[in-house]
């Protein structure tokens, strides 16, 4: 579920480019903060009314940005609403198979469920005892949200509490995945690994290229050095700020 909430697939076109009017979008933010200053100065405005004045119109031009290239945010949001109920019915799915709630005549998919596992965990319908699949499923998770988080730079306040919340989601999803049967618990960690492997995949240029999947200009062509080093820099100032 936290891949999809970090999206964690293939970026649909108008994703791409929304990301690539970005520079024109802080443009002219730029230039109608400006007008809002000159204008507020003239006719005397209070801070209030030239706050929502800069607002209002500001939606209004971004509005028509997206109406001219039909680049509409939401339609880069409609796979996440398909993703989702598909992971929901298939974690009920597991879950009745693993307990028996579901069976066919003279099939029984929980015996098969019994000894279909391997390495530690042989049964699929009993807990995970070791609680490696909850914790892996929990640091994929924050791993997803973390990358997630660096790409994105000078953040709202709002985008920074959903970052928090899905942080917490992420770890609540460990005992949570220690509490359901193995074989679900196995189906979120193939889950989120193939995020985060797509998410990874997908900041590679050559792989890009490969799939035509068009760049923006906001991509690097050293990502995953680029990614190293943001990591770098966010534990280091993290211990200066603690000592």
């Amino acid at each position: 579920m936290l891949c999809r909430l970090s999206v964690r697939w293939l970026r649909p076109r108008p994703a791409l480019q929304v990301e690539n009017l970005q520079p024109e979008i802080k443009n002219i933010a730029r230039h109608l903060n400006q007008e809002v200053a000159v204008r507020a100065h003239q006719l005397g405005w209070s801070k209030r009314v030239a706050r929502l004045t800069y607002l209002k119109t500001m939606r209004r031009l971004v509005s028509e940005l997206y109406v001219r290239d039909n680049c509409h945010p939401f339609k880069a949001t409609v796979l996440v609403w398909i993703q989702l109920p598909m992971w929901i019915f298939m974690s009920i799915a597991l879950r009745n198979f693993s307990t028996g709630a579901a069976h066919s005549e003279g099939f029984s998919v929980q015996e098969q469920l019994t000894t279909g596992g391997v390495l530690w965990f042989h049964d699929l319908t009993a807990l995970d005892a070791t609680w490696i699949l909850p914790v892996s499923v929990g640091v994929i998770n924050l791993l997803i949200v973390e990358i997630f988080a660096l790409q994105k730079l000078g953040k709202s306040r709002f985008q920074t509490y959903i970052t928090h919340f899905v942080r917490a989601v992420s770890v609540l999803m460990i005992p949570i995945a220690a509490t359901v049967p193995s074989s679900i618990a196995l189906y979120w960690l193939c889950s989120s690994f193939m995020g985060l492997s797509q998410n990874l995949l997908l900041r590679s240029p050559r792989f890009r290229q490969l799939c035509r999947i068009p760049l923006t200009k906001l991509d690097s062509d050293t990502p995953y050095r680029d990614l190293l080093a943001a990591f770098h820099s966010k534990i280091i100032s993290r211990k200066s700020r603690t000592f």
